[in-house]
């Protein structure tokens, strides 16, 4: 009689943490403040406040928008305020950057949504492969988030784990 099968992954206690949990899936749209000035270098306030007053900011409704310049331009601190007073009411959320610097932000604050305490003296294993391309500032900071908790940490998948944290 052969002995029954033993899956031992399911029984090790481990808790795979999936990161594309977290992944921005809203929409976005950006706001180049360049497409908003005199011949694309210089702001001139009264036409910037009738420009952003005719603006149909309907097409930024509930979007992630990254608010930035792409020209090199001096652009005073109250015109992105203004561009920032205009969206708030109607974005999902307004980042001052680029749209590499959005998914950051949002990704960000996706992963501050994590409930650490699920995760007290757990042993977690942070999946490392995906159908979405996960950057490496993503692993960092749930690092971060959980060590003070975890017991331990891995990377990779729990039949195949690379170690990267325990607690003594």
């Amino acid at each position: 009689m052969s002995e029954p099968f033993v899956n031992k992954v399911a029984e090790s206690g481990l808790i795979t943490l999936d990161l594309e949990k977290y992944y921005p899936r809203a929409a976005t749209a950006v706001f180049d403040m360049k497409d908003h000035l005199f011949m694309g270098m210089i702001l001139k306030e009264k036409d910037f406040r009738e420009a952003l007053k005719n603006l149909d900011w309907s097409v930024y409704q509930d979007k992630h928008v990254a608010l930035f310049c792409s020209a090199d331009a001096i652009i005073p601190v109250w015109a992105y305020m203004l561009v920032a007073a205009y969206l708030q009411p109607i974005a999902k959320e307004i980042v001052m950057g680029d749209e590499k610097e959005l998914h950051k932000q949002v990704f960000l604050k996706n992963l501050s949504a994590v409930d650490v305490n699920e995760f007290t003296d757990k042993r977690v294993v942070i999946k490392g492969c995906g159908e979405t391309p996960i950057e490496d500032f993503v692993y960092m900071e749930i690092t971060k988030l959980l060590r003070p908790v975890v017991k331990s940490i891995m990377y990779g998948e729990p039949c195949s784990t690379v170690p990267v944290y325990k607690k003594r």
